[in-house]
């Protein structure tokens, strides 16, 4: 196709794809926009603005119309178009893009893929939609700097929750973590040539770490309402909610909850070809999600998740006498495949539906307010007041780290500790002989 005449408001080349056009914003009498139907383009050659519009081949496979517009002449337009045309089609397609189009773009690939699993992508979708999209959404994926990665993060990191706390810093490191997961997506494809969400800094904070109920705390609780933000049983709490759920029928999966720390998802995930009563082992091979109220089966929390849990012979004990009932319930043996832990119709239990009814039987007894997952805190503890190896506990409870382990899950219960200190104030005075008096050493 030939070159038009100057004044033609739509102009293309055959050796240069796409089409430079004119327009411009004058309105017509009922305000609307008169676009390329203005009179005036016809003439005048200098009414209106030029625009080009070219189609690349996107990162998605299909095609993506890009415009661009603004230029002062014809000419203008058609070099900016042969600039766009001679970037690779991902660079180009990142000119367009705007920082939310590929979020959500990198959100359905993740789930096309199962790249994550589907709690790990819900929550993705609950940052990309609540923090990221309404913050830079707006923004060119080709003009996404730091600093606007850096502004954005510190209005969300000003922002208080409903109890007029400041987010937690974990939260914006969290979204932080996202961001940088989507670019480095992006930057694989060619769409932008650095990562604008490194070298971000982000609040320290301090991590909430749970605290033993004491007695003295559990005082100041009853009388007050004053209580930790997060917080594990004592033994003795632990004991009087075994005691209570002891003649219960699920019984077995509170104590599976309460020696080994087994997640609710893994409790739910159990079948009887899991469990050899004779070998005296289970293993966790997967677990039942709750994903928007729709349940799903699907992979351990991470590799070390998937493992094999040596029983002790209480614990076969109580397996068994379940296995007995749930098949008197049903009427005949237990099959294989069946899930473990099931209503008394048959129907496997929810994940959801654990944590319910652990905290309507907490609630009933008075005990202290403790999660579900603050178990698993003190099935760790408990390990460690006990002498288990640090290893072994990290082993059961499906850590990837021992560090894990004892940084985040395994407190010191109050008699451990005082045991511990007064073996080491023993080895001490065997080498100091000091002179003790009622009130303790003797000032020099």
């Amino acid at each position: 196709m030939t070159r038009s005449p100057e004044g033609t408001k739509f102009v293309q080349q055959q050796d240069q794809p796409g089409v430079v056009y004119r327009r411009c914003g004058c309105r017509g009498e009922d305000g609307k926009q008169l676009g390329f139907s203005c009179p005036k383009l016809d003439q005048d050659v200098s009414h209106g603005r030029w625009y080009f519009a070219v189609q690349v081949d996107g990162v998605d496979g299909r095609r993506t119309r890009i415009r661009k517009g603004g230029f002062a002449t014809e000419p203008d337009a058609r070099k900016a178009m042969a600039q766009l045309q001679s970037l690779p089609s991902a660079e180009a397609v990142a000119r367009t893009w705007t920082v939310g189009r590929w979020l959500r773009f990198w959100l359905a690939e993740l789930e096309r893929h199962e790249a994550v699993r589907a709690s790990t992508l819900a929550g993705y979708r609950r940052v990309v939609n609540g923090y990221l999209i309404p913050e830079l959404g707006h923004i060119r994926v080709s003009k996404l700097r730091t600093k606007q990665v850096q502004r954005a993060l510190d209005r969300i990191g000003s922002r208080r929750t409903r109890t007029g706390r400041l987010i937690a810093a974990s939260t914006v490191h969290g979204i932080r973590a996202v961001l940088r997961s989507a670019l480095s997506h992006a930057r694989r494809n060619g769409l932008v040539g650095f990562n604008a969400a490194w070298r971000i800094k982000t609040p320290t904070g301090v991590r909430a770490y749970p605290v033993v109920w004491t007695p003295a705390r559990e005082r100041e609780w009853r009388l007050h309402g004053v209580r930790p933000r997060v917080a594990c049983w004592d033994l003795p709490h632990l004991g009087r909610f075994l005691e209570a759920v002891q003649d219960g029928r699920l019984f077995a999966l509170w104590w599976l909850v309460s020696l080994h720390g087994l997640r609710r998802g893994e409790l739910a995930g159990l079948r009887w070809q899991d469990v050899d009563l004779v070998g005296r082992e289970l293993t966790v091979r997967e677990q039942v999600l709750v994903i928007g109220g729709v349940v799903r089966v699907g992979l351990t929390k991470s590799q070390a998740g998937r493992r094999t849990v040596a029983l002790d012979e209480t614990s076969v004990a109580i397996l068994r006498q379940y296995r007995r009932e749930q098949a008197r319930l049903r009427g005949g043996a237990v099959d294989v495949l069946d899930p473990v832990f099931t209503h008394v119709d048959g129907r496997p239990v929810r994940p959801d539906w654990i944590t319910r009814e652990f905290q309507r039987r907490r609630a009933d007894l008075g005990l202290p307010p403790v999660r579900l997952h603050d178990i698993r805190h003190g099935s760790a503890s408990a390990a460690g007041a006990a002498g288990v190896a640090l290893k072994q506990t990290s082993h059961d409870l499906g850590h990837s780290s021992v560090i894990t382990t004892a940084d985040i899950y395994q407190h010191v219960y109050p008699e451990t500790g005082h045991a511990e200190v007064a073996k080491t104030a023993a080895l001490i005075l065997r080498h100091a002989k000091l002179r003790m008096s009622s009130g303790g050493a003797s000032q020099a």
